[in-house]
């Protein structure tokens, strides 16, 4: 089952906890937004063209460059520079992603043992920091030494990091277990 039909029967396995008593109370997927900076290559055009090729590989539609609002003497950047990159998916794109996101991408991480409970906020959205783009299947791993870091945000509809939390993990997304967040904090 993908993430989209476990998204329509999520309100039947909620409504009784969270006391739902209309199928537009249970949280829904509203985006999903790749954020990727660019950091000291901003001036290498080569560099910039590897990192929005990648993306669209990775994304399958193609990043709005983002660009210094004003400059900064000490960060050696002036206004218009391009400074990071952009993807927003909707619909299908957004579920396709999440489906490869979820199933594929996240079992690849290097000692994955589960998103941290701390990555969802308090407004319902989930922020899960990426160190390398190569654990997407569709980058090529023949060049290790152009690797960069994106983030990816999933916005919901939830209000609360509670529902989010139930939401998240009922679509398949591997959170660690509360037992070990525990053991952690007592070493």
């Amino acid at each position: 089952m993908n993430i989209k039909e476990k998204q329509k029967k999520f309100f039947d396995e909620a409504k009784k906890e969270f006391a739902y008593k209309n199928i537009m109370q249970a949280p829904s997927l509203d985006k999903v937004v790749l954020n990727t900076g660019v950091g000291k290559a901003s001036k290498d055009k080569k560099r910039l063209d590897l990192i929005n090729d990648r993306l669209i590989k990775i994304s399958g539609q193609k990043p709005v460059p983002r660009k210094a609002k004003k400059s900064i003497a000490a960060f050696k950047v002036r206004e218009g520079e391009v400074v990071g990159y952009q993807v927003t998916l909707r619909g299908n794109r957004m579920f396709g992603f999440l489906d490869k996101f979820v199933d594929v991408t996240l079992p690849r991480t290097k000692d994955f043992r589960g998103l941290p409970l701390k990555s969802i906020d308090e407004m319902g959205n989930c922020t899960i920091g990426l160190k390398e783009h190569t654990i997407f299947p569709e980058t090529s791993d023949e060049e290790l030494r152009d690797v960069f870091g994106l983030s990816v945000t999933i916005v919901t509809t939830s209000d609360n990091k509670e529902e989010t939390t139930a939401f998240l993990r009922y679509l398949g997304f591997p959170f660690k277990k509360e037992e070990e967040i525990k053991k952690k904090a007592r070493k």
